[in-house]
């Protein structure tokens, strides 16, 4: 199923690499740090990941769901960060003097998923915090064909550092999907899938991971039924193509 767990990270080495890459820049005495891509190329289980790390050994705040509002922005991570008690609205001045006072070390982290839904008014918040080096930022943002994220105004001169996701090869998409069955005990269904298969579910997907996930819990849901109601039609041998194409039709990335 297409959830965010760090639990269910597959290690894939251009992905790991990348995850390592991250992680070294997240040490740097560098304030802003952006990770951006498509949706669906992992963003947000790399974000999640991250903190499962690093919350291990520092401060971290993870903030998956946007807080648009830029009072309670402030208020939220006050009260995480800080143990800010109260309900009123928080100045950015008494923000920073609160983590002047708490002086943590090393300096803690918060991890923005979706910034793109931030205004330009908190993100100016935001890089005051970051300039004043009261806390440090791993931000995501989606990149469309149309723009370029990096180029966004109240981007252009906040980020120090930015790395890029990209959709998967038809060989990580293969890796991918067979470790995801692997974990889950699935060792039959994964040597059903041969490269057939993974040429047609990348063709379908264009390598997105998210919608691979779909894409795969539609093709088991569709077997699961054949079992039930038609079992003479299962075979165990190869994922047929009919059936991709079929699970490919109900999760919508293809017209019937």
């Amino acid at each position: 199923m297409d959830v965010v767990n760090p639990k269910d990270y597959v290690h894939i080495d251009s992905v790991s690499n990348m995850y390592q890459s991250l992680k070294a820049t997240v040490q740097k005495p560098l304030k802003m740090i952006l990770l951006y891509g498509r949706p669906g190329t992992g963003k947000s289980m790399l974000l999640n990941k991250l903190h499962a790390d690093l919350s291990k050994h520092q401060k971290v705040l993870m903030i998956d769901i946007p807080i648009i509002d830029e009072s309670d922005f402030l208020h939220v991570i006050a009260h995480k960060m800080y143990g800010y008690p109260h309900k009123d609205a928080i100045t950015l001045t008494y923000f920073l003097e609160l983590a002047k006072e708490a002086n943590y070390s090393p300096t803690p982290i918060v991890l923005l998923d979706e910034a793109q839904l931030y205004s330009s008014a908190l993100m100016e918040k935001i890089r005051l915090i970051s300039d004043a080096r009261a806390l440090k930022f791993v931000i995501t943002l989606h990149k469309t064909d149309d723009e370029d994220v990096i180029a966004k105004e109240h981007f252009q001169t906040r980020i120090w550092e930015s790395i890029e996701l990209q959709n998967a090869t038809p060989e990580e998409l293969k890796i991918y999907i067979q470790k995801k069955l692997l974990k889950g005990n699935c060792f039959d269904v994964a040597n059903m899938i041969n490269d057939q298969n993974i040429h047609d579910i990348a063709k379908f997907t264009r390598g997105n991971y998210r919608e691979a996930n779909k894409l795969m819990f539609a093709l088991f849901s569709l077997y699961a039924w054949l079992e039930e109601h038609q079992p003479k039609k299962v075979s165990y041998k190869a994922l047929k193509k009919k059936y991709i194409e079929m699970a490919a039709i109900h999760t919508r990335l293809i017209h019937a």
